[in-house]
């Protein structure tokens, strides 16, 4: 599973959870609803800013929108990202 394919997940899951629609988080996050949609699917990646506008809007720390994503740092190779 990619890092915005868990992103996805954990940002549905507390929506979902807040008792919000995609509308409704959109319009509390200052964004537009079909990219609510699109982070939940995972097929957009999301900038510092826009997980700090929906951690805000959904009343849950920035850390639980990013639950099961680790960073692996690398030794002679790059590092990666890997969710569990």
């Amino acid at each position: 599973m990619s890092v915005a394919q868990r992103f996805g997940e954990n940002l549905a899951r507390c929506r979902k959870r807040a008792g919000m629609s995609q509308d409704d988080l959109a319009v509390r996050a200052s964004l537009h609803r079909t990219h609510i949609g699109m982070m939940e699917r995972g097929t957009r990646t999301v900038r510092i800013d826009t997980l700090i506008k929906l951690a805000t809007a959904l009343d849950v720390e920035p850390a639980d929108l990013l639950d099961g994503i680790d960073w692996k740092p690398g030794e002679a190779s790059p590092g990666r990202f890997e969710s569990s």
